[in-house]
């Protein structure tokens, strides 16, 4: 082990409900890492399963030190953000697990690397692909790719990757803590990282390598966003307004950080706050004016539906 590697402290968190069936699998891997996790802290959101004495049995064997922690019970997007609250002001690296799947061997050193190549003052997040894959680890797909530059303006529109694959370095770290404890509406927890990294002119590095199984499987909160079924949901989630209610809790959130992001990342919100509620023909405009883009010609003709229909 070099002097730097045993400066750093790496920080697993991992957000559980009721996930006894498939929580040993993802213990296993996080075990098995090239570099092991220091620290896993654990927010349990009131499971009735074995999950809290499964957590408890391999804690006693684990390479790391492992505190657990009773979440809000307000659902998953509350309960990564508390985490995100309380992880330790020392984690040099943070990254989020979810409790049904499975990390490859590589996964926190390849992501530690990329991290530990940019200047470590500079918030800074990483991401990438994902094996999905069946309740039985079987019939691996990749996930989606990003299609566009990681920018403030893609991430007020989409999420660039999941927060199975996601890590940050001190300064993302330290930048999501102040973030998450003036939280203020229910975020969709990985979509909101990106946008608070991205607003405050941090970094972000997607990898195109897949790092992780992404098990897919009727339990589960949050699926793959890849597909014909996933752009089927959305399109139906933007139709009933559930976009536009998501890009409101978005909106609030990142007011209340609004000292914390650029004056750049403020002009643009204060433009999209200024185009939703104008009449259709000054709204498009407003928006054509704002250069965002969603990534690849279905995502854009979908988001220009969502502001001609006000659904965003």
């Amino acid at each position: 082990m070099t002097m730097a590697e045993a400066r750093d402290l790496l920080v697993v968190v991992l957000a559980t409900r009721n996930g006894a069936a498939f929580l040993p699998a993802q213990l296993e891997s996080l075990a098995a890492q090239q570099r092991p996790p220091d620290v896993l802290l654990v927010s349990d959101d009131g499971s009735t399963d074995a999950t809290c004495d499964i957590l408890a049995g391999f804690a006693a064997g684990a390479p790391w030190m492992q505190t657990v922690v009773a979440g809000p019970g307000r659902g998953y997007g509350r309960n990564f953000a508390s985490l995100l609250a309380i992880a330790p002001e020392g984690a040099t690296h943070l990254a989020l697990a979810d409790q049904d799947d499975v990390w490859l061997p590589d996964k926190t050193a390849m992501a530690m690397a990329a991290l530990d190549a940019l200047p470590r003052d500079r918030p800074a997040l990483y991401g990438g692909r994902s094996w999905v894959v069946t309740e039985d680890l079987g019939r691996r797909r990749l996930s989606r790719g990003l299609r566009v530059p990681p920018t403030f303006g893609h991430a007020l529109v989409r999420n660039f990757a999941g927060g199975n694959t996601m890590m940050l370095n001190r300064a993302g770290a330290d930048l999501m803590r102040q973030a998450a404890r003036r939280l203020r509406a229910t975020p969709v927890h990985d979509w909101w990282i990106y946008q608070v990294v991205t607003g405050a002119g941090g970094a972000v590095i997607f990898d195109d390598v897949p790092r992780l199984l992404y098990r897919q499987h009727g339990a589960n909160l949050i699926g793959s966003n890849s597909g014909a079924v996933a752009a089927l949901s959305r399109m139906r989630d933007m139709v009933r307004g559930r976009y536009r209610d998501w890009t409101d809790a978005n909106l609030v959130n990142l007011d209340a950080i609004r000292d914390l992001v650029t004056p750049e990342a403020q002009a643009l919100l204060d433009q999209v706050r200024a185009l939703r509620d104008r009449p259709l023909r000054p709204r498009l405009s407003a928006f054509r004016r704002t250069g965002i883009h969603r990534g690849g010609s279905l995502g854009q003709a979908g988001l220009w539906a969502s502001v001609a229909l006000n659904r965003f």
